[in-house]
């Protein structure tokens, strides 16, 4: 019997906490708060509100990037609009819009996104996080900016009073940089956390829990993106992506595997490609410059400790993620949609609030909202980020996709 189910859903004051001895020395400074005078007021309608109040992290949003299309404005958006109680959007950071890329593309649509935010809810913003006051509260710094810059910023972070940091994946352009990112984390006594949404997300449990139930069942996870099957459009997706689809769109398929089903470099028995499926291409993006990545790929891992999973991914698949069960004859026997009907509404909702804003943001809106009130509140009070990935899961992560994408591109050929 076959069961589907649409799942449709900111000198060197700014030194002051990094010299406090470690994380408890941060939760000691929440509850001596109080006593600190708020001088930045945020008008929400008739509505005065401080920064970060005694229960909220001060967030400095790292990489605003484009109305509209970065990940770091819709961050912005969701904690301007209290989504994440624990979290308080305090300042922002962005070197490319507030200098360089002023006057370019996206440019004057960022200027208008700084007014409003700067004049409704008191943020500030800033081209450098040494350009920051010293924290008065816990610090989180929610770094979204391009991949290569990471690194950088993760030590300006932490330099800044950052007592956590939450890094958008794939957290750095390359392994080696990434575990010298976590070395010098830990060496600083600052914890960083991943954005891997899809980590919490209810069709990757609902998915999870119905293959539980079947031994002998198969998982495949579906990422689609919505962009137009032109060369145009995915030419300028390869450059802007240009660390590769494993490492961009299908990372969080990858920290899935890794979290769920005991997939590493090492423990990979095999890895195949459907080339039915599948599909590579090389194509110029705006600058001129070629790139050669997959618009779409499927392959399946079978792991030396006997599990076997399948993800695939399409740049041109639409708006839905979603997970399937196969039983032992390859029947699809079970389908979880990301939206489902419940959350369906919620969707069209914010597509008629932001009807230019990348369609991804909205069906992934509850995972971006749990994944940052949990790191919030766990920079203020320490308590477990439940589900969260940590920069230990990324490192393996991006191993697998260094490891996966050779492999697979020499299949495809």
């Amino acid at each position: 019997m076959k069961l589907s189910i649409n799942y449709t859903i900111f000198s060197a004051s700014t030194m002051i906490l990094s010299n406090l001895a470690g994380r408890a020395s941060s939760f000691a400074f929440v509850n001596s708060r109080n006593a600190v005078t708020k001088t930045v007021a945020r008008s929400y309608g008739s509505t005065i509100s401080m920064n970060a109040g005694k229960d909220q992290a001060e967030v400095v949003l790292v990489g605003c990037g484009a109305p509209n299309r970065g990940m770091g404005w819709y961050h912005g958006i969701q904690m301007l609009e209290k989504k994440c109680p624990s979290a308080s959007l305090d300042y922002v950071i962005e070197h490319w819009f507030m200098g360089a890329g002023g006057d370019g593309p996206g440019g004057a649509d960022f200027k208008d996104t700084q007014s409003a935010w700067e004049s409704e809810y008191g943020v500030k913003f800033a081209m450098k996080m040494e350009d920051l006051p010293p924290p008065t509260a816990p610090r989180l710094a929610l770094i979204s900016g391009r991949t290569a810059d990471n690194p950088r910023l993760l030590t300006e972070a932490i330099a800044s009073g950052a007592t956590c940091i939450y890094l958008e994946k794939p957290g750095a352009p390359t392994v080696g940089e990434l575990e010298q990112m976590a070395k010098e984390a830990e060496a600083s006594g600052v914890e960083v956390l991943m954005g891997y949404n899809k980590n919490v997300c209810k069709y990757v449990r609902k998915t999870r829990e119905f293959a539980a139930a079947n031994p002998g069942s198969h998982v495949t996870f579906v990422s689609n993106n919505a962009y137009e099957n032109t060369p145009e459009s995915l030419g300028e997706c390869f450059e802007r992506n240009a660390e590769g689809m494993l490492k961009n769109m299908a990372i969080h398929e990858l920290a899935l595997l890794v979290s769920f089903y005991d997939v590493s470099v090492d423990n990979i028995e095999s890895v195949t490609a459907d080339k039915e499926f599948s599909s590579m291409q090389t194509l110029p993006g705006p600058s001129g410059k070629e790139y050669t990545d997959f618009d779409k790929i499927k392959f399946t891992i079978k792991t030396k400790t006997g599990n076997t999973v399948s993800v695939a991914a399409d740049r041109c698949g639409g708006t839905d993620s979603y997970a399937t069960v196969t039983n032992t004859e390859g029947e699809e026997v079970f389908r979880y949609y990301m939206p489902d009907e419940e959350d369906r509404a919620h969707v069209e909702m914010l597509q008629a609030k932001y009807p230019s804003a990348m369609p991804y943001f909205f069906t992934q809106d509850p995972d971006y909202i749990t994944v940052k009130e949990r790191v919030a509140k766990h920079t203020l009070d320490g308590a477990p980020a439940e589900g969260v990935a940590t920069i230990g899961i990324a490192v393996e992560t991006l191993k697998v996709a260094e490891y996966l994408t050779p492999t697979l591109m020499e299949q495809l050929k």
